[in-house]
């Protein structure tokens, strides 16, 4: 194998579809204005006090273009046409073009949780109704988790390497890691990396809300007349994370690249850390989130100190967000009372596999404009005193160096460090 060539990775464009809005630009400005995307279910009906979740408004894939009755009939994972809408949105940010020298040096690294579950369900009820032929032929493309890839690979036009990191609630953050290493090394010159899902299903809500990780909102609740309260996290009374649904997609590039295409760089990716925890399959163990942290910072070549803001996995679990906290402490030690620190979760909700790649593509529109979003719903916790968690309200202020968590179910880790430029 060939030496790697050590270039330097740099995100030029992104899209992201959120409950915030079907656009990066919508979901950007009701984040600004600290608004919260959340509602009560109406994808399904379910028979939960879970039923608060954030649901992309107005979502209609048949208004697409691209996506026209029969296309959306066949293709009814609902993460394909999402991916394919991201990421169109992303290449047009970065005013990326397709043609005989960008489309075969351009990959797609599309992860997710829950991926085509949708379809399999859809294909249950029509083979209990109508019998077996009346299974689709489309159902195990459907279910494939590279298909999101594929699929907007023919509708855009790249020939690179498409493949599914599969790292659950920390998808994204893979996507972005590997693509950089795949750049770095020379094997790409462009990837668009990031995580969707539409996991909204009577089975995913009851089954989160089973296992006590998503909120319950009771009459005394302060979300119960008003859902938009419903996440909060390193609030003293976070009670769980709300379910969302939505994707996201940065795209990346080698340096000389973008010179040669006329694009424009908007940060730096600097650093990845990686780890795995060997512990449980839903709590987090410190010390492997410890040792991805500092992996993330040693990589970049820095040191605890240069770090100006930090983007929490913060998904408003009473042992999560404690945890997460821990973790910081251990790395920055008193130096994190210095550090903004803000979760997005408390406006989006936790997207699962697209989390990652939208929180991070809103962190380096906030490094571009000098902005740090809020905590929204933040009352303070008195095991967190002394920590800034941006409550409330957008921030003004200029930084460069920012850090993104995201933690997964099985015990998966992975931080991105990003430079504004």
């Amino acid at each position: 194998m060939r030496a790697p060539r050590n270039r330097k990775v740099f995100v030029i464009g992104y899209g992201a579809v959120t409950p915030l809005g079907k656009t990066f630009a919508q979901t950007w400005e009701r984040a600004v204005r600290g608004e919260a995307g959340f509602r009560k279910v109406t994808r399904c009906q379910v028979e939960s006090m879970c039923n608060v979740v954030g649901e992309i408004p107005d979502w209609d894939p048949r208004a697409f273009p691209f996506s026209g009755k029969k296309e959306v009939y066949n293709w009814n994972a609902s993460f394909v046409i999402l991916t394919m809408a991201v990421v169109k949105e992303a290449m047009e940010n970065a005013g990326l073009l397709m043609d005989k020298e960008t489309s075969p040096r351009t990959a797609c690294l599309i992860g997710s949780a829950i991926n085509g579950t949708d379809a399999f369900r859809i294909a249950q009820g029509n083979m209990r109704d109508g019998g077996p032929l009346k299974v689709s032929p489309y159902l195990l493309p459907n279910l494939c988790a590279n298909l999101p890839s594929g699929k907007a690979g023919m509708l855009m036009g790249f020939t690179g390497p498409i493949f599914s990191p599969q790292g659950a609630c920390a998808s994204g953050n893979h996507a972005i890691g590997i693509g950089a290493r795949m750049i770095r090394d020379g094997d790409c010159d462009f990837v668009l990396a990031g995580g969707v899902d539409m996991p909204i299903m009577p089975e995913i809500i009851h089954g989160f809300s089973n296992m006590n990780a998503t909120i319950k909102i009771t009459a005394q609740d302060r979300a119960y007349n008003d859902p938009s309260q419903a996440s909060r996290p390193f609030s003293r009374d976070r009670k769980g994370f709300v379910f969302a649904e939505g994707g996201g997609v940065v795209v990346l590039a080698a340096e000389e690249a973008i010179g040669a295409h006329g694009l424009h760089a908007k940060a730096e990716v600097i650093g990845v850390g990686w780890t795995s925890d060997a512990y449980h399959f839903t709590r987090p163990k410190p010390e492997t989130i410890i040792r991805a942290i500092r992996e993330t910072i040693d990589d970049a070549e820095l040191t605890p100190a240069d770090v100006q803001y930090i983007n929490a996995h913060g998904t408003s679990t009473i042992r999560g967000d404690a945890a997460e906290v821990e973790c910081l402490r251990a790395v920055f030690g008193e130096g994190l009372r210095h550090i903004p620190i803000s979760s997005n979760k408390s406006q989006i909700g936790h997207t699962l596999g697209g989390a990652a790649a939208i929180e991070d593509a809103l962190t380096i529109e906030g490094m571009q404009r000098g902005v740090i979003l809020p905590t929204i719903n933040y009352l303070p916790d008195p095991q967190f005193k002394g920590l800034d968690f941006v409550p409330n309200e957008a921030r003004r202020v200029h930084h460069e160096i920012a850090l993104s968590n995201a933690f997964g179910f099985g015990g998966t880790n992975c931080c991105i460090l990003f430079r504004g430029v």
